[in-house]
């Protein structure tokens, strides 16, 4: 079994302590800084084995030197980001299999928001933690990649199971809702989560993980083909990957 603790770091990025419970492995995703993590693991664990990157960007690495140095731990992530995250162990091809102890994760290349990320997806534990892909509500702005590149990335996190758990690297929850209901405002399942995201934020708590089969009735960026949102883009006409790229632009500017 996978034990998932989600670490608060800087302004509003999430990383998470992944333990495999079996074999006592623990592994970092996306470790944003050192303190907070170096914190966490000193507490409890005292040790940390792997630490696995979705993306080169700087808050998603900032911690991998002094974590990999103080706890000699194997840096994972994409083999495109070889030059872009120093001291990488392990490098990742698209479907690969990186064996964390008894939980298997199957790698998911996601190009869009840079050109080599990628996602870690667990088909037995029911989890895949996406970086800055897909967020809850919304997903990740195009820096490196196409918009065609994040469309199709998105699609590949639609197809899997419904249950699957998403956790993603920000906490953009709140203003990715705003968002949404400007553009889908007789989306009844979005205004029923406006108030549980509103309680879930004055208790301090994250709003995450959240599962796909939610996302696919809430996150219009994964609802592109819906009818009644092309029509109120007056883009009726419009295929599904057109709609993403206008969707893209309006929330670049929201």
């Amino acid at each position: 079994m996978l034990n998932i603790e989600i670490i608060p770091c800087l302004s509003d990025n999430y990383s998470y302590v992944i333990v495999d419970e079996e074999t006592n492995l623990v592994g970092v995703i996306d470790p944003s800084e050192f303190e907070s993590i170096n914190n966490f693991l000193s507490k409890k664990y005292k040790k940390l084995d792997y630490i696995l990157n979705t993306h080169h960007h700087f808050d998603h690495v900032n911690g991998n030197k002094e974590l990999k140095l103080k706890y000699n731990s194997k840096i994972v992530a994409s083999k495109i980001d070889r030059e872009k995250i120093p001291g990488i162990d392990i490098l990742l091809n698209t479907n690969d299999n990186f064996i964390f102890g008894n939980t298997h994760f199957n790698i998911i290349f996601v190009p869009g928001h840079t050109k080599g990320h990628i996602a870690f997806y667990s088909q037995k534990e029911k989890v895949i933690f996406t970086g800055d892909t897909l967020f809850s509500l919304g997903c990740g702005r195009i820096f490196e990649g196409t918009s065609k590149q994040m469309y199709d990335s998105l699609k590949k996190i639609k197809k899997l199971p419904k249950d699957t758990k998403i956790y993603c690297g920000h906490e953009y929850t709140e203003n990715n809702l705003q968002f949404c209901l400007k553009y889908e405002k007789k989306n009844k399942a979005l205004k029923i989560k406006l108030n549980w995201i509103k309680e879930k934020l004055n208790r301090g708590m994250p709003t995450i993980p959240i599962t796909l089969d939610e996302e696919l009735k809430t996150n219009i960026f994964l609802r592109c083909e819906n009818i009644e949102l092309k029509k109120d883009l007056n883009m009726i006409d419009a295929s599904d990957e057109l709609v993403f790229g206008k969707l893209r632009n309006l929330k670049d500017d929201f």
